[in-house]
């Protein structure tokens, strides 16, 4: 491991990236883990919809949950049931039922997204080393790693919310990352991610940021249906994902992860001229 002194800026190329999972690297419109909540809260006899689940994508899977019973349409739903507001301990047994959903859910789309082994291999052609974060726990990941193993995609590292003290947007994913990688200074970094919550928790670190317009959740349609947009119909959808990264700090956008090569080298020459994040 090479040693950095901070006495000057950084003017070193990028040394590593992390990837989101769902709707990043793999499934294609985030699809799995919206449609569990929805499930999971029509268990509890709850409608939500997809927008509203899609809006707090990128946290851990418990705050998702909590922040889903913050809503004022499941607040007055749950108290028509239950003649009270959701508590911390209807949080937990939703949770808990979502868990074995989660993990069936996963293992269902679990493809990977077109351009992630090409971009992954270029990449690391260039020394760049593949970091990964995600909203799962580690038993959630047990189920999907070994699938994204079999089609050829073994990131450098994996951190779940479960490893650190708090998710998204918090940087304690981007940090570990950072130490498993061992790299550093955190401007030598981007984080790649297809929510809000990517961008800050990137912003948190201190890393570079890049959102990702159409391939995850903000879009949040497959493949096929993206395919069978046209161009002005695809940007007329794409351009709001991308203002709304703008306006949380990203610092770039891209369609998808098969777009960001071009990204990486402006970054590498804004870091050649001393630029940070």
């Amino acid at each position: 491991m090479s040693i950095f002194i901070r006495k000057q800026a950084y003017t070193g190329q990028v040394k590593a990236v992390v990837l989101d999972w769902a709707g990043t690297a793999v499934d294609y419109g985030s699809i799995g883990p919206a449609a569990v909540f929805v499930d999971v809260f029509a268990k509890f006899g709850v409608a939500v919809s997809l927008a509203e689940v899609r809006q707090f994508m990128g946290v851990a899977k418990k705050d998702h949950i909590r922040n889903i019973c913050s809503l004022p349409s499941v607040i007055a739903q749950w108290q028509k049931q239950n003649d009270r507001s959701p508590d911390e301990t209807d949080v937990d047994h939703i949770y808990d039922e979502s868990k074995p959903m989660m993990v069936d859910t996963i293992t269902r789309h679990a493809d990977l997204i077109p351009g992630l082994l090409e971009t992954v291999e270029r990449l690391r052609q260039q020394g760049v080393k593949i970091g990964s974060s995600t909203g799962y726990t580690a038993p959630m990941m047990a189920a999907l790693v070994p699938i994204a193993r079999a089609q050829g995609y073994i990131p450098d590292a994996i951190v779940c919310a479960s490893d650190v003290p708090a998710g998204r947007p918090f940087p304690w994913m981007c940090f570990l990352n950072a130490i498993q990688l061992q790299v550093y200074p955190l401007e030598a970094v981007v984080k790649i991610g297809d929510t809000v919550s990517d961008i800050e928790a990137g912003l948190n670190a201190g890393m570079w940021t890049i959102g990702l317009t159409q391939s995850g959740n903000e879009l949040g349609i497959s493949e096929q249906e993206a395919s069978q947009l046209s161009a002005q119909e695809l940007m007329a959808k794409t351009d709001p994902i991308a203002d709304r990264y703008q306006d949380a700090g990203a610092h770039f956008v891209a369609a998808g992860i098969w777009d960001v090569l071009p990204v990486i080298e402006d970054i590498n020459a804004r870091l050649a001229r001393g630029e940070k994040p």
